[in-house]
């Protein structure tokens, strides 16, 4: 039984590993160390700790640069919020009379080259008809689209500018 004991015991000692030994694999190869993998380790390791040093200063000056605005930003707030919702209104509007101004064209456009297909001739009936009309639904989706997006940036950049 003392036996069985000693033997169990001496087992368990055997597995038993260094935290150590998985690195140890990694760098090791047949026996011996890759020089290519030591020469990136000794490579990398200095860069990574000056671009750690740049990201703690740059948080440093990040958190001195808002302590010393938060002060200003309360003070100024009663100026600085209506002067970007004027701004961002004022964007949004020229946004909105552009958006006009192009359906409008587009919506001419679309007419007049409708009144010379028909005066030229009229291919087909109303089966010609049709290709136009899903090019002018198509070509306002495209329109609608592009407006909303605009107005999604202006929106983003108007609550940007708020922010800053």
């Amino acid at each position: 039984m003392a036996e069985h004991q000693q033997q169990h015991y001496g087992y368990q000692q055997h597995q038993q590993h260094h935290p150590t030994d998985a690195y140890k694999g990694r760098f090791q190869q047949n026996g011996s160390q890759s020089t290519s993998k030591v020469l990136a380790v000794l490579t990398l390791f200095p860069i990574g700790g000056i671009c750690l040093l740049l990201a703690g200063l740059t948080l440093t000056g990040t958190l001195i640069g808002l302590a010393v605005a938060t002060p200003l930003f309360v003070i100024f707030s009663p100026i600085l919020v209506p002067a970007a919702l004027t701004i961002g209104l004022a964007v949004t509007g020229f946004l909105a009379s552009g958006a006009f101004g192009i359906t409008a064209l587009s919506s001419l456009t679309y007419i007049v080259n409708y009144f010379r297909k028909m005066s030229g001739g009229g291919v087909g009936g109303g089966a010609s008809m049709q290709d136009p009309l899903d090019y002018a639904k198509r070509r306002a989706q495209d329109t609608a689209g592009y407006v909303g997006q605009k107005m999604k940036d202006v929106g983003q950049r108007t609550q940007e500018a708020a922010r800053s």
